[in-house]
Order: structure tokens, then C-alpha cells, then sequence
């Protein structure tokens, strides 16, 4: 590779990831985005930010605050980085809020949801709020006066809390403070009767009640103010794997800290006194970077809900129905069909319902003897925990690898647990010391005098409510080959052995990354040998140094490369002599991109296609259990390359890198414009231009096939 300044050639990783927020956010701002979706983007958004401060800036301020601090491959330090995170997201939060209150708020109106403020109140809905706040809210509040009796309260991380200003009048000009935790089972927002409402869907917050009637919580005292305020914890949880004797124990014991840890952010109303924030800052050892004054709800996240309440499908994105592959509409059994061939689903375009009906199938068929599955995130209620219960009780031989350090998942991995080990499952809890984040499933079957291995092998999580708005894709195969791998892979992650002799299979820790590695160098050298030479990538982050060093010396060879990376990406594109034949694209729109595909030309033999659970970052090929598998029917090829070059043709909800980091929409005709969030795009000048979207291009062809 080119002997330039290695500190120019990657991007902060932490910096990259809030960019993808900005992109976020971006939609949003939209005109095209309809209204409530606009509302969930800002939301997600807000989701988005807590998580970042809670894992991501925690580790980087530990990192500050540590004699060890040392820069990373970018060449920021840990305080430079934090600087800059702190700028930029300053920027984010104002344009947020000023998005929700001059924009979106009005606009919601006009359709007939309004949220009152509390200067618009009518007298019947003063009335019917009193009654409300005495029978719903009062009951449950404990506000906390403080003084040296009653010292600040423990608050709760991304607990809504409100700081009330008092004044004693009996004690001349005594000032004091309270303070009042909202608990979280109240909602966050409270309909109106429609008898009392001028349009049909009226709202109020949580915090204006509460302030409306503070006064109702303390006696002989005057209330100067009412000041919502919420705090954000670091959440990254620590376990010492090497002296736990039960994961699971010591897990759950461990999660009640996460609502405890260092505070890392405060946000506060924007009216608050500065003595009120000064207090705050002080209590919890902020600076004013991590400050943040806000025009409205301290917790836009809580707003999500919305959409769902009221009935407005004209500002809604359009339903549709997920289609089935037509094999598997041919076949009663799921087992029948799946010996016909191999089959790829493509999730939320088509349905993961087969995969359900498989484990469903397996369930209650009397020649199933065992069911394997790999689970990292299935959410509350999930029906495949409910068939491998099913299984298990039917006197089926079911093995279930839980990971129970799936992030924010543990509380329900947990629960999942127990409830698979009480109907007679086996469970364990994957590998000391590496995550299993492998998706797999795997059903032995009894067919006359052989043993037959029918397998799932995905890019997303037996999670049925993101297959509904995660992109995944799915394998269903009955070959040899592989499904001989998946077994093995289940063997090492049961006996806790080393990493298996695959035969079709790539598996991290590091078969994956040796893998990739050598397939870039086969490119590299068709393209220095006059053949022609591509790699298409789609992954949700790229941050492996050293798969980012293979990428550029490809370039450099003359390989086309083009990336469609969705969040992290420390690779910088369009640098001089190093990465010219590279290009960046991230795809932000009704769906989350989450499946990963690595497509290699191979023009020398034949097209390779694989679909991964791993991303290219060092956590995935390093530390986890990943899986990669090829695709080897060649129309199922055919069908992932068009549709990684639907991506690649994108000139609508398409974001490209910069070789400086920053991103420029696709189809904005400036063409200089950065995604500094506030770039809606030229309609007009759009307009002449046909306008490609790729998930809208998927979401019709699969409709049209269904």
C-alpha cells in the first residue's frame, strides 16, 4: 500500500456512527417522508442518541479518563474525539427539537393531532386533568424535598425526573429544591376524551400535567418553578468470564446496575435556571459538554407510540403483505419443498413466516428427533420459543444456544431461558469469552433408514418484529455440505472446542476475516493480471483495519470495489493513488439495512455470493461466533447480485462518502451539499431525474412476484 500518512487513511469510529444518526435524523426532515413516519425518525433518532451516550461515549470518556488513553487508528485522542462528538451533537439535538416544534407539530395539526399546552387548556379539560392527576399520577409520585435529611435521589438511568424550585415564605427568602422521579409505568403522553377536544386527537405531556398541579405535592411553600430533566448512564455491563462459575447468577445480578452507572449525559428544559442546571451538573459531574437543553420532552423516544394511537393512513407509510417463495406455496411440507432445492428469503420483502412453520413443523412431526438453534435477540413472546418449547415437550432432542450477553436483550434472554430449560430444553450459554451472534438453525430428520440435516441460515435474529422491518436474508438448504458445517459449528459451541474444519462454511473468530482476506487478494491479482476485477460489500459497519488495508491495496490494483455500509465506516473512499476505485454508500429509508453480503466477480471461474452474521468489524471477526455461508444455486445468486445493484443504483435514499467522511444525498443536484442534517434535497431540480429507490424497487418486485 501507498507509504502516505497512515493517520489520514481511517475515520473515527464513534464520529462515523453518529453520522449515520445525522442520516437518520436527515429523514426526518424530508418533505417525502410521510408525516408520522417523519415523527419515528425523529424518535429513533432519540433511541439512537441514548444508546450512543450509553455505550459508545461512556467507553470513550473511560478511555479520557485513563492513564492508558491513547489514540486510535484515526489519530483522535479520546478527549479530541469527545470534543468533536460534543459539537456535533449539540447541533443534532437543537435541529431536533426545532424540527418537532416549528415543523412536524404544526403539521400534525393540520391532520388533527395537537398536543395542548397548558396555556390552552379549556375549563372542562382543566377539570378532567385535575380529576386525572389525583386518580392516575398522584397516587404514585414521592417528591423528595431536599436538606440534609434528605439527601439528592438515586435517579434512575433515562428516568424521567422533574426539579421543582421552592420558596419558603415563612423563612423570609428561603429557597429550596425538590425533587420529583416520574415512575415509568406512567405514559408519557395522556389522550383527551374526544368530548372535550376540538380536533379528534388531542394530547397532553406527562410533565405538563405534573406541573399544572406540582403545587398539590407540597404544602406551605411556594412553587417557583417546574424543570423535567433526565439523565443518561453509562450501560456497558462488565462480567470478569473468568471468574464467573454461573453466567446466568451473575448476570442478573449485574443488570440492576446498568440503571445506576456514571451519569455520562443531562438533559434539561430549556427554561431551566441556571442555579436549577448548575445543581444538576454539580450532582452529577458534568460539564457543560455533556449538557443538553431541550425544547420539549427530555425523551422524544417516548413519542414512538403516536402513529400506532391514531388512525391516519395517509401520513403513514403504505402496508403491504410479505410474499412466500413459490416453492414453498406448493408444498404443505416446508421439509418436502426444502428437499427440492435451496431457498432464499429476503426479509421484510418476504415473509420469515416459513421459518416459523418450519420449527413449527419440526415440532410435531414424529420423525423429527433433534432441533438445534443458535438464539441472540427473539423478543418478549416469541413464537419460535414457543415451538422449541413445543419440541422439547413433545420428547424432541432441543438444543438452544442462548447468548445471554446480547446487549439490552440480557433481562429477556434471560427469561427465555428458563422458560425453554422448564419444558426439558437443553441450554447453553455459548462460548467463555466470545458472543455466539451465529444464525443458525438446524433440524435432524429420520427418512426411512437415513438421517437427514435441514437448515436456516440467516443474516438477521429469530426476532419476528424486526423481520418485519429489518433487510435480511435467509438460507433454507438441505445440502450436505453445508448443513455438515452447521453441525460441527453446533458441536465446537456445545464442547467448547476450537474453531472446526469447514468444508463450505467461513466462521469467526477469524475464518471469516482469513476468508475475505483471501478472496480480496484474488481480485487483486485478476485485476493486475487484465481480468476484470469487482467486489460488492453490504454490511452495517466497516471499521477492521485490516480488511480496510486489503480494500485499499485492491483499489490500487485497479479492483472496481463499491461498499454499501449502512452505519460505521472508517474506510475513506476517493483518496488519491490509495482508495480512487472505491466507493461508499449508505441506504437510510423505511427499512433498516441489516443484512450483510459479500459478492466477489471471480472472473476467472465463477461468481461468488455469500450472506453473513458477521459485520467488518473487529468484534465480529475477532470476539464472536459468526457464520458465513455461500450461496450456491446460481439463480439465487443472480437474485442477490441484482439486488446489491439495486442498492448501487440508488439515487434516492442513497448517501455518498466523501473521502473526508461526510456524506452527500444522491439525487440532491448541488452535489456539494454535506448531510449536516438539514438537506432536504431540490425537489424541483430532482423531479428530471427518474428517482431509484432501492427498497421501494425491492418492496414492488416482491409484491408483483406475490
Amino acid at each position: 500500500m501507498s507509504q502516505a500518512n497512515t493517520l489520514n487513511l481511517y475515520l473515527h469510529p464513534e464520529l462515523s456512527l453518529l453520522g449515520f444518526n445525522e442520516r437518520v435524523l436527515n429523514m426526518a426532515l424530508r418533505a417525502e417522508t410521510p408525516l408520522l413516519e417523519r415523527l419515528k425518525f425523529l424518535c429513533i433518532f432519540s433511541s439512537n442518541l441514548d444508546e450512543f451516550f450509553e455505550i459508545r461515549v461512556s467507553g470513550l470518556k473511560a478511555k479520557a479518563e485513563s492513564s492508558l488513553s491513547a489514540e486510535g487508528i484515526d489519530g483522535l485522542t479520546p478527549h479530541i474525539a469527545l470534543e468533536r462528538i460534543a459539537k456535533k451533537t449539540h447541533e443534532l439535538v437543537d435541529l431536533q427539537y426545532t424540527t418537532l416544534n416549528e415543523s412536524l407539530l404544526p403539521a400534525l395539526k393540520q391532520h388533527g393531532i395537537d398536543f395542548l399546552a397548558r396555556d390552552n387548556w379549556s375549563d372542562p379539560q382543566k377539570k378532567w386533568l385535575k380529576q386525572y392527576f389525583k386518580r392516575e399520577i398522584l397516587p404514585i409520585l414521592t417528591p423528595i424535598r431536599l436538606d440534609p435529611a434528605h439527601p439528592f435521589p438515586i435517579t434512575i438511568n433515562k428516568g424521567l425526573s422533574i426539579a421543582v424550585d421552592l420558596h419558603d415564605p415563612e423563612k423570609d427568602d428561603s429557597h429550596n429544591i425538590a425533587v420529583v422521579p416520574v415512575p415509568r409505568v406512567l405514559p408519557r403522553f395522556v389522550r383527551m376524551p374526544e368530548h372535550l377536544c376540538d380536533s379528534e386527537y388531542e394530547f397532553v405531556y406527562l410533565s405538563s400535567i405534573i406541573h399544572a398541579h406540582i403545587s398539590k405535592l407540597f404544602s406551605h411553600v411556594e412553587v417557583l418553578g417546574c424543570h423535567q430533566f433526565r439523565i443518561t448512564r453509562n450501560s456497558d455491563l462488565y462480567v470478569d468470564l473468568e471468574e464467573v462459575e454461573d453466567l446466568a447468577r451473575t448476570l442478573e445480578g449485574e443488570l440492576p446496575s446498568r440503571l445506576y452507572g456514571e451519569a455520562i449525559r443531562l438533559e434539561v428544559s430549556k427554561n431551566c435556571p441556571k442555579k436549577i442546571t448548575k445543581l444538576l451538573k454539580e450532582r452529577f459531574q458534568l460539564s457543560d459538554d455533556f449538557v443538553y437543553q431541550v425544547d420539549g420532552p427530555v425523551n422524544l423516544n417516548r413519542l414512538m407510540t403516536l402513529p400506532d394511537i391514531v388512525d391516519r393512513p395517509q401520513i403513514k407509510y403504505n402496508n403491504f403483505t410479505p410474499s412466500i417463495p413459490e416453492l414453498l406455496t406448493q408444498q404443505t411440507s416446508i421439509f418436502e419443498a426444502m428437499s427440492q432445492g435451496d431457498i432464499l428469503l429476503h426479509h421484510p420483502f418476504q415473509a420469515f413466516a416459513p421459518v416459523v412453520d418450519l420449527l413449527k413443523q419440526a415440532a410435531s412431526d414424529p420423525d423429527v428427533l433433534v432441533i438445534k438453534q443458535t438464539l441472540y435477540r427473539t423478543g418478549p413472546d416469541s413464537v419460535v420459543i414457543q415451538h422449541l418449547a413445543d419440541a422439547a415437550r413433545a420428547g424432541k432432542e432441543v438444543t438452544v444456544i442462548v447468548e445471554l450477553m446480547a446487549r439490552f436483550d440480557e433481562q429477556n434472554n434471560l427469561a427465555t431461558s428458563q422458560k425453554l430449560q422448564a419444558s426439558g430444553a437443553h441450554v447453553i450459554y455459548g462460548m467463555v469469552g466470545k458472543k455466539t451472534h451465529a444464525k443458525m438453525l438446524m433440524i435432524v430428520r429420520k427418512e426411512g433408514k437415513k438421517l437427514r440435516r435441514y437448515a436456516h441460515l440467516g443474516t438477521g435474529n429469530y426476532h419476528q418484529g424486526n423481520t418485519r422491518v429489518y433487510t435480511d436474508y435467509g438460507l433454507l438448504t438441505t445440502d450436505k455440505a453445508i448443513t455438515e458445517d452447521v453441525h460441527e459449528i453446533f458441536m465446537q459451541l456445545t464442547t467448547q472446542g476450537p474453531n472446526s474444519e469447514l468444508n463450505r462454511l467461513s466462521q469467526s473468530p477469524f475464518g471469516i476475516s482469513d476468508m475475505l482476506l483471501e478472496r480480496i487478494r484474488h481480485e487483486q491479482e485478476n485485476a493486475l493480471a487484465g481480468i476484470p476485477a469487482k467486489i460488492m460489500f453490504k454490511v452495517n459497519g466497516l471499521s477492521s483495519q485490516v480488511v480496510i488495508d486489503a480494500l485499499y491495496e485492491a483499489s490500487q490494483a485497479g479492483v472496481e470495489i463499491d461498499l454499501i455500509v449502512r452505519g460505521i465506516c472508517c474506510l475513506r473512499p476517493g483518496l488519491k493513488g490509495i482508495s480512487d476505485n472505491i466507493r461508499v454508500r449508505s441506504i437510510v429509508g423505511r427499512f433498516l439495512e441489516h443484512g450483510r453480503v459479500f459478492h466477489f466477480a471471480n472472473a476467472d471461474a465463477e461468481p461468488i455470493v455469500m450472506i453473513s452474521s458477521a459485520d467488518l468489524m473487529p468484534r465480529n471477526l475477532r470476539n464472536r461466533i459468526e457464520q458465513c455461508t455461500p450461496i450456491e444455486d446460481e439463480k439465487l445468486k443472480t437474485d442477490i447480485i441484482n439486488d446489491l445493484n439495486a442498492y448501487i443504483e440508488d439515487n434516492s435514499s442513497a448517501w455518498l462518502m466523501q473521502s473526508d467522511g461526510n456524506y452527500i444525498l444522491e439525487g440532491d443536484s448541488t452535489l456539494g451539499k454535506r448531510s449536516h442534517a438539514n438537506n432536504t434535497g431540490n425537489k424541483n431540480q430532482q423531479d428530471s431525474i427518474a428517482q431509484l429507490n432501492a427498497q421501494q424497487t425491492l418492496l414492488k418486485k416482491f409484491t408483483e412476484a406475490s
